[in-house]
């Protein structure tokens, strides 16, 4: 007997067998959800080659990287992958938590789902921070001092985390073994979970956000073509990726030496904002408490702040004052984050 013809494959199952085609639009999603997916999948790929060659003590980490960099095989092509679909996946996860805020994308029963991807994106930016680290260069280390110490400014417990972070009372040799685990195990690990989770439940709740209108006869398109497109933007996203790792490696100097850095320092640029915010007041309330208020709101969103019903289209008519919210909030980070980088 011979077997179906047209059979879903595996990739096909992780989507709804049909979406509405409005919602489908690349002008509705911008492809964000997808290409946050691949970028992942790029970086864990790409960080997990690496490791062969990396070798996590403060004496040969420098060295092994150089190693990657000019005498491995395509270790350059790699090590420059890992590091832009890395920057990548920052920008896209958090254009993506933006596009759904202004969709009302959490809306009919999916605000769990929005606090999945709302913590996947703070464990998203800690693996960044980390792996930043793990170059162990002179580069690195200003953003590496501030970066750690904003632990130290959580009352009660900052001197705890930070120890817990970098090993000691200081930024030292044990820094960057410490460094290498939570990087590797203690956010790598709980970001493919949360990933997977996250699919998860956006399957179960019919994917795309569709229309009010859902009970009537609407477009619709197949998964199939959906798989398609999205391979079609991972080709593309790819060959960016290529082209930046080719032009624009990642920068690499000399090893670094803990002792020897000055507390004059840059934080890496998806921290810039909270460096900025301290210099406006008082280190913990500018520092810890008011990036926690800003999480808590976000989190608030499908629980209280957004009654709205419209689905399937950008900013609906009924969620005016989360509109304005996040868009105020992004206007904030962006100006302070610019600010930050031109100082």
């Amino acid at each position: 007997m011979n077997p179906p013809r047209n059979r879903p494959n595996f990739f096909e199952h992780l989507h709804p067998p049909s979406i509405p085609a409005e919602q489908a639009r690349f002008r509705y999603t911008l492809g964000l959800g997808g290409l946050s997916v691949f970028f992942f999948l790029v970086s864990a790929v790409s960080g997990a080659l690496l490791l062969f060659y990396y070798s996590p003590d403060a004496a040969n980490a420098n060295a092994s990287i150089q190693l990657i960099q000019y005498h491995v095989p395509f270790g350059w092509l790699v090590r420059g992958l890992h590091y832009w679909s890395s920057q990548a996946l920052v920008v896209a996860a958090g254009l993506h938590l933006l596009r759904v805020a202004l969709t009302g994308g959490f809306r009919a029963g999916r605000g769990f789902n929005w606090l999945l991807g709302l913590g996947l994106f703070l464990v998203l930016l800690a693996a960044n921070f980390t792996g930043y680290g793990l170059r162990w260069d002179r580069a690195i280390g200003p953003a590496l001092l501030v970066g750690t110490n904003l632990l130290r400014l959580v009352p009660l417990l900052g001197d705890s985390l930070y120890a817990a972070a970098v090993g000691g009372a200081q930024l030292g040799e044990a820094s960057l073994l410490r460094l290498y685990g939570w990087h590797v195990f203690g956010l790598m690990l709980p970001a493919a979970i949360l990933v997977v989770w996250h699919l998860f439940r956006l399957r179960r709740d019919g994917g795309i956000a569709h229309s009010p209108s859902a009970g009537q006869q609407t477009a619709r398109i197949a998964r199939r073509e959906l798989v398609r497109r999205e391979l079609l933007a991972m080709l593309w996203a790819g060959a960016g990726l290529v082209v930046a790792a080719s032009l624009a490696p990642p920068a690499l100097q000399g090893p670094l030496d803990p002792v020897q850095l000055s507390a004059d320092a840059s934080a890496p640029w998806f921290f810039l904002w909270v460096q900025e915010l301290l210099r406006l007041g008082d280190p913990t309330l500018m520092g810890i408490g008011l990036p926690l208020a800003v999480l808590l709101l976000f989190a608030l969103i499908p629980y209280g702040l957004d009654r709205g019903l419209q689905l399937g289209r950008w900013l609906p008519a009924d969620g005016r004052l989360v509109q304005s919210l996040v868009i105020a909030l992004s206007i904030a980070w962006l100006s302070l984050t610019l600010m930050g980088a031109l100082r």
